[in-house]
């Protein structure tokens, strides 16, 4: 008994995708329980289990069978030829799929996918638009997630594509991406970091309370002599100016008692 048999024997009976850490797993578990031949790969590493299944992969490729082995994600699962839909979905139904993704969307998921971990701003100066909308879709179809925080002022939250991101694009792992190495090189900036003036900035000196009130009471002395002599200057002015109008009305009395003169002289004459 070949292992890369028993592992087809173990896909066919499982009813969710394995990875190769998950059946070295259960090899692990069927040697221990000691039934038949189970402990002759109770031992098998996960990178013995990858090769036998790449080997069984081609095998079922050479025979031309309806199905053939897929990884999908990391996990391994069978899967049948896209000309026998047909008769499967006949079978099966139609499932309702989830709406398809707009251009903007797939054009922010592709940044991430070639640049995570990546922060919104960083995304925003790729495509030169707001992808705050474009983020929250994504992340709520679970196609992406927030991995980490970046190390510039703000923390602020990196973000990368998901297993359900590989999954949904019959992708085994990133490697398989297409290449897109134009989308790699575009320059993208980083947060500066806060401007120094020197090794004294790192622990500043600080004011006790006490000069922290004698500064306040300083203000406080200065603004109360500004205001007072802004008054002064105020007061100044407005003597002047009565001592200007006195002067103008002694004036206009004279002249009136001129008048006055005028008037009554002019009364006595026959």
């Amino acid at each position: 008994m070949e292992l890369k048999d028993i592992l087809e024997a173990i896909l066919f009976s499982s009813q969710k995708p394995l990875s190769a850490k998950e059946m070295q797993d259960i090899l692990k578990q069927a040697g221990e329980v000691g039934e038949g031949g189970g402990q002759d790969f109770s031992q098998t590493k996960a990178a013995t289990v990858t090769k036998a299944l790449e080997t069984l992969s081609d095998e079922i490729v050479q025979l031309k069978r309806p199905y053939h082995l897929v990884c999908v994600a990391g996990s391994w699962q069978f899967v049948t030829q896209t000309e026998y839909a047909p008769w499967v979905r006949a079978m099966v139904g139609i499932k309702n799929r989830p709406t398809r993704l707009s251009k903007p969307a797939l054009e922010t998921l592709a940044i991430i996918a070639y640049r995570q971990p990546i922060t919104r701003a960083q995304m925003e100066e790729i495509r030169g638009v707001s992808v705050d909308g474009v983020i929250g879709t994504l992340a709520e179809r679970e196609l992406v997630e927030v991995v980490g925080r970046a190390d510039v002022p703000g923390r602020p939250q990196t973000y990368g594509t998901t297993q359900i991101f590989l999954e949904y694009f019959g992708l085994r792992n990133l490697e398989e991406l297409p290449d897109a190495e134009e989308l790699r090189q575009v320059p993208i900036s980083k947060p500066e970091a806060p401007v120094t003036t020197g090794e004294d900035d790192e622990n500043p000196e600080q004011m006790s309370l006490e000069e922290v009130t004698q500064a306040k009471d300083n203000d406080a002395s200065q603004l109360v002599k500004q205001v007072s002599e802004d008054g002064e200057e105020e007061e100044d002015y407005d003597e002047d100016d009565f001592e200007d109008d006195d002067e103008e009305g002694e004036d206009e009395e004279g002249f009136d008692d001129e008048e006055d003169e005028a008037v009554e002289e002019a009364s006595q004459t026959p």
